[in-house]
């Protein structure tokens, strides 16, 4: 088979198109990289969701936490707490057998157990928690010259909050949000290694990279090529979010522009 026909017949086999079997013995490099590559479509789809649905829910968490009233104050404080307090596989461990209690209660849970939804479920409440954590703290960071300065200008409520706190804070959090987006994609490899099972052999980039390795007992291949595909994954949501960073600091002098840089998280 040409690297065409391979690309042809696995491009998307990890979305259920093409060819239905893997390849059991002679494997090539091409089509390592095809079905690697394939599976990183399901990485990019639980990064892209969690953190878009995630952003708007740590944006409320992070006001509550910040609110006077005991009543919104407490329970963000635990949400919080609670998903940066236990690990990332843990969550995916419990929330997988809770699921599957609620899929014996009733049909309707049904697409719960499967990971395009679970396990989505999970990446978004754990950065919500991780990006909470990261807003909160612009927020408080916001000089108070700001707020007098729109107080000064008769601005007040909401029309305070959305055209100086607001802004301020994304501005302030911006570059640590940046990496907590980085390294969310990354934790995307834990869906299949923690209960969520891959259906039909349709998994993502670290499922193929494992079967290629325990097939050939030399994982020194598809390893380092799913690290190039990471790696690639990781340069474009730095050019993005920098992108927004210019954005934001576009009224700013050169010389007081916040830059995003890439600061790697050794423990989660």
């Amino acid at each position: 088979m040409s690297c065409f026909e391979t690309l042809q017949a696995y491009a998307f086999r990890s979305l259920g198109y093409g060819e239905r079997l893997l390849p059991r013995s002679d494997f090539t490099l091409c089509e390592q990289f095809v079905l690697i590559g394939s599976g990183l479509i399901w990485n990019v789809y639980f990064g892209v969701i969690a953190i878009v649905t995630g952003f708007f829910f740590a944006n409320a968490l992070a006001m509550a936490k910040n609110s006077p009233r005991r009543w919104l104050r407490s329970p963000a404080n635990g949400f919080i707490f609670v998903f940066r307090g236990s690990p990332l596989f843990i969550q995916f461990f419990f929330a997988y057998f809770l699921f599957l209690s609620l899929k014996s209660v009733s049909p309707i849970f049904d697409p719960l157990s499967a990971a395009w939804l679970g396990a989505l479920i999970v990446l978004f409440l754990n950065t919500s928690a991780y990006s909470a954590e990261i807003f909160y703290g612009a927020l408080r960071s916001i000089p108070k010259g700001d707020i007098e300065a729109a107080d000064a200008y008769g601005l007040s409520g909401w029309h305070r909050f959305r055209r100086v706190i607001w802004p301020t804070m994304m501005r302030l959090a911006w570059p640590a949000y940046t990496n907590e987006a980085i390294f969310l994609f990354h934790a995307t490899t834990l869906v299949y290694f923690s209960g969520f099972p891959a259906w039909r052999q349709k998994g993502d980039a670290l499922y193929y990279a494992n079967y290629f390795a325990d097939k050939t007992f030399n994982p020194f291949v598809p390893y380092p090529i799913l690290a190039f595909y990471f790696i690639l994954l990781t340069l474009v949501i730095i050019a993005v979010f920098g992108a927004i960073n210019t954005r934001l600091n576009r009224h700013l002098p050169q010389e007081r522009r916040t830059k995003v840089r890439f600061k790697p998280q050794m423990i989660r």
